[in-house]
């Protein structure tokens, strides 16, 4: 049973959400503030929070920001009716635990429940990884195929190239790539292959730590080090010690935890906050960022000399665009594992879903794939996933792009009517029907599905919205 807590200012998502948990056994509490949330958060302990993305007061990512300052622990999760993944996506980054669109499905809404209750706490992910047989083939240096895959194409065998070159070593890496590319991925692949394997893998989301909470986290603390701590507590460098450590987005830590971080890297010893001992310590060091932190030092933001101690060696993924006749096969694996996770036997995608997934940009990469797949398989009810059961954006995105500002979400940019010798010319009606569609969607939520209240605001009478929401299939 877990302790949720949802914020939104639709009281009838909120009551719907407290009644269906409820019945399956969890302790609800809701709120139509973000700010009475805030307060309910400072006295009370939740394992999960729904919020809203948009609230009237304030807005699910500053909440986020609020509940990793008072309670690092507690997973949250944004419900959005803004579909576009740019913006799940940046949330994520910030230390979102996951996201769900509207509308709610209660499948989706049970199995981010279960996951979060299963996952590790959000600044601790630790990892003791079993010995890696003598006859593992290099093809796939992975423990468990049921949670991992490496794909086949060129682009992946340069990738495993790589990492088999400097796994063995004891160089620290630099691992490059956009967001959910995978660069944990490869990080715990780095350590299963090198001599540490038998020691703990912790991986750490340094977007996810608040600058108070950095250093406690990292170096540990003793017993009454500042106001709180009522018993010492070993940092994630200790816990680590013999093994490896993966600083994931670490251009987010502050100035003064980076040169606590340089002293440890260059010393290989730490102390804890309010400690008067050192201690010597011995970790591997793997770092990830999405941008260049090359970039970061020439605009001040990351220490040019701690920069250097990490570059000795730099790993880029590519993005799954890049990934070619991978994409497919990774798309495979995932349908795989959805199929486990919510018992289901749906065999393959369509022939129309494939070539979709081949041609689509992926922005959000492996981490997108992975939800949409998981998402169209509570939605597919035969033997096979079909275009109606993929997201409408995915679906047209070579049509038109949303707006990323997620309060302009109305703006639709379309692309050149330009077309090559094999692209199919663009048909207008079918655009401006897509138009249509997201501009009543658009109504809908900002009107919280109040039909009266939408269809005035679009100009039209009751009668006319339902039709065309029947036209548009818009649940």
């Amino acid at each position: 049973m877990a302790k949720i807590l949802v914020i939104d200012d639709n009281l009838d998502i909120c009551n719907l959400l407290k009644r269906f948990l409820s019945k399956k056994g969890h302790e609800v509490e809701t709120t139509m503030s973000g700010s009475n949330g805030i307060e309910l958060v400072k006295k009370n302990k939740f394992d999960l929070i729904l919020c809203d993305f948009k609230l009237r007061d304030i807005e699910g990512p500053e909440i986020l920001q609020e509940v990793k300052k008072i309670s690092p622990q507690t997973k949250l999760a944004i419900i959005t009716g803004y579909s576009d993944v740019r913006i799940a996506v940046e949330v994520m980054k910030k230390g979102a635990f996951d996201y769900v669109v509207k509308p709610l499905i209660p499948d989706e809404i049970l199995s981010l429940i279960d996951r979060a209750m299963k996952a590790p706490s959000p600044t601790q992910n630790v990892e003791e990884k079993a010995p890696i047989k003598k006859d593992k083939q290099p093809e796939s240096p992975y423990q468990d195929e049921e949670e991992y895959i490496w794909g086949k194409g060129p682009a992946s065998k340069n990738l495993l190239k790589e990492v088999t070159l400097v796994a063995p070593t004891n160089f620290s890496v630099i691992i490059y790539g956009e967001s959910g590319a995978g660069k944990e991925n490869i990080a715990r692949t780095i350590h299963n292959l090198s001599q540490r394997k038998d020691k703990p893998f912790i991986a750490i989301d340094c977007g996810a730590l608040t600058r108070d909470l950095a250093g406690s986290e990292l170096w540990g603390h003793e017993k009454g080090a500042f106001t709180g701590a009522m018993a010492a507590k070993e940092g994630q460098f200790e816990l680590a010690d013999g093994g490896t450590i993966f600083l994931d987005e670490i251009g987010n830590l502050s100035y003064d935890i980076q040169v606590g971080l340089l002293r440890l890297v260059q010393e290989k010893k730490l102390r804890r906050i309010g400690g008067v001992k050192d201690k010597s310590i011995d970790v591997r060091i793997l770092v990830a960022s999405n941008e260049n932190l090359k970039d970061a030092v020439s605009k001040g933001k990351f220490r040019e000399d701690l920069f250097y101690r990490f570059n000795e060696f730099i790993i880029s993924v590519p993005p799954l665009r890049k990934r070619g006749k991978d994409i497919l096969l990774f798309a495979e694996h995932f349908l795989k594992s959805a199929n486990k996770e919510l018992n289901k036997s749906v065999e393959r995608f369509s022939d129309e879903v494939a070539e979709l997934f081949t041609q689509y940009e992926w922005p959000g990469n492996l981490r997108e794939m992975r939800n949409i797949i998981r998402r169209s398989l509570l939605l597919s009810d035969g033997d096979e996933v079909n275009i109606s059961a993929i997201p409408h954006e995915i679906v047209h995105a070579h049509k038109f792009s949303f707006k990323e500002d997620a309060e302009s979400h109305s703006g639709v940019a379309f692309k050149s009517t330009k077309t090559k010798d094999n692209e199919e010319p663009v048909d207008l009606k079918l655009i401006a029907a897509q138009a249509e569609a997201e501009a009543i969607k658009k109504a809908l939520l900002e009107n919280q599905y109040n039909k009266t209240k939408a269809a005035k605001q679009l100009g039209i009478d009751r009668k006319t919205l339902f039709n065309k929401i029947k036209l548009h299939n818009i649940v």
